[in-house]
């Protein structure tokens, strides 16, 4: 199934009327981003690290997130459903699990999983995980949210402390745009090299 962004948002809408709708949505995202040519054909080689809305509802967001090489992003959750479809690169998620009796709202690590090109993957409701790009490429997925990702409530934790602050979507948004930063320094010191 070729790639189309008008297809993916009218399926899921769909799909979110089924009681399985997580999986539905698991599933269409698997057929449609299992030619990874064709979604990079329609969202383009983007050579710069963001968050790239393609549809937002109270229902439901979906994202193209483009990760920069050896970009990592602490911990956090999205007191949503979701599911992850990489369509270029990888994507290492470490998952986290609250400590018991511990009032700053302390994680430690509780697994991980990777995520190729081609591949899916969803996380429940209550899942808090840190992502990492490891490769020395950019790694491009969509992201599926059950609800508007850019207000639903929810926390990240310092990545040294592993306290938990409110989740701030600012400071998410930096974080990529410090990554582009870093990305045109070392254009420039390789174009003067």
């Amino acid at each position: 199934m070729s790639f189309d962004i008008e297809t993916l948002v009218s399926a899921c809408k769909v799909a979110l009327e089924k009681e399985d709708h997580q999986e539905k949505i698991a599933e269409i995202v698997r057929t449609m981003i299992g030619d990874t040519e064709s979604v990079k054909a329609a969202l383009g080689q983007q050579e710069r690290a963001g968050i790239e809305k393609l549809y937002v509802s109270d229902q439901l967001t979906i994202i193209n997130v483009v990760w920069a090489p050896k970009m990592t992003l602490p911990a956090h959750n999205h007191n949503t459903w979701a599911v992850i479809g990489v369509y270029a690169g990888r994507e290492d998620n470490i998952f986290w699990r609250r400590l018991k009796n511990n009032p700053k709202g302390g994680v430690e690590a509780a697994g991980a999983k990777s995520i190729a090109s081609g591949e899916t993957a969803t996380l429940g409701k209550n899942l808090i995980h840190s992502v990492t790009n490891p490769t020395d490429t950019f790694t491009r997925a969509i992201h599926i949210y059950g609800g508007n990702f850019f207000e639903i409530e929810r926390s990240e934790w310092d990545p040294m402390s592993l306290v938990e602050p409110p989740y701030n979507v600012e400071n998410t948004l930096s974080l990529f745009e410090a990554e582009n930063s870093i990305i045109e320094a070392l254009k420039i010191c390789e174009g003067n090299a």
